[in-house]
């Protein structure tokens, strides 16, 4: 009974990010163009994904998931043939992302921590000619996150890296000077939607977007204030998403010969994204004497119905493991 209902929470554990993601959000807005497909037998598990460059001359950088080599492969975004494979110093963990870095260069985010037990993250910066780039540690406030998005801003180069998480992850900011030398401790600076893979920012770095396995969700910088959501395309295991520096949107999935799908926004989502950004109100300052309930204000920021949702949802699949575990009558 008890390795019967062990392997029913196990299978629990993995499904309840895909349930959560398949049970919300509005009707898919469009099932995708196929812009090329990876021609690579080495590109099997695309994790991470960055657009460069414009219209003919795009190309697109990958890389797999953990357990590869230390490697990035530059992709032509016409063909989906590899033109160059740049390898980068090191044995990685558990590399998720890419970020942008420059004009010829990327960030490589080896910031995967399944089990929370690695007590610094790292990102490399690579250079596409195949020179030599530095590394820097990263470290979570409050200890250990896992994570598979990582961001910069396009404006300020500032390296933001979003953790996974079922119920709700966190956006983290890393200082904008980066030690070499010791580890780099990040700022939480709020909260995003659950079980995010991949994000990414737009050319005007008023915005950005988060994906999931199944959906995208946009968000406002530097607020973190929710734009719109949307369903992506079904796809083997969607993880990457990249927005090129004309603002199309991209979506990567696992998979050997996997296809890249240019995604066009819905209408409301872009209405929103070009509305003019409003004047926040100053806050008001507590009067010396009256006393803050911290706790109550991080309840009342926090969204509510999203996590209602899911905490039913996951109370249900607990019932259900619990009646499958029973022995028969």
């Amino acid at each position: 009974m008890r390795e019967s209902l062990g392997r029913v929470v196990a299978t629990l554990a993995v499904v309840t990010p895909f349930l959560l993601g398949a049970s919300s959000g509005p009707p898919a807005a469009d099932e995708g163009e196929v812009a090329f497909r990876f021609t690579d037998p080495e590109i099997i598990e695309s994790s991470g994904l960055l657009a460069l460059g414009r219209g003919p001359d795009r190309r697109f950088v990958t890389v797999n998931d953990s357990g590869d080599a230390a490697r990035v492969f530059v992709v032509d975004g016409d063909t989906g043939e590899t033109t160059a494979e740049v390898t980068y110093p090191g044995e990685p963990d558990d590399v998720e992302a890419l970020a942008p870095a420059g004009r010829d260069a990327v960030w490589v985010a080896d910031i995967g921590d399944n089990t929370r037990s690695r007590g610094s993250v790292s990102v490399r910066r690579v250079p596409l000619d195949g020179s030599a780039g530095a590394a820097f540690e990263l470290t979570y406030p409050g200890g250990p996150r896992d994570a598979e998005a990582l961001l910069t801003h396009p404006m300020t180069g500032q390296l933001l890296v979003v953790s996974k998480v079922v119920f709700g992850g966190q956006v983290y900011a890393a200082p904008t000077d980066l030690s070499a030398d010791q580890p780099n401790a990040m700022t939480a600076l709020g909260d995003v939607t659950g079980i995010v893979t991949d994000a990414a920012f737009f050319p005007d770095g008023r915005h950005f977007v988060v994906r999931t396995y199944t959906q995208a969700v946009v968000y406002a910088w530097p607020s973190i204030e929710m734009i719109g959501t949307f369903e992506l395309p079904a796809q083997q295991q969607g993880e990457g998403i990249a927005v090129s520096s004309d603002g199309e949107v991209f979506v990567s999935s696992e998979g050997r010969e996997a296809p890249v799908l240019r995604i066009d926004l819905p209408g409301d989502v872009l209405k929103e994204m070009e509305a003019p950004e409003p004047s926040a109100p100053p806050s008001p300052e507590p009067e010396p004497d009256e006393p803050v309930d911290v706790f109550a204000q991080a309840a009342a920021d926090r969204p509510v119905l999203p996590w209602a949702a899911g905490l039913l949802v996951f109370l249900a699949l607990i019932w259900v493991a619990a009646r499958a575990s029973r022995p028969p009558r």
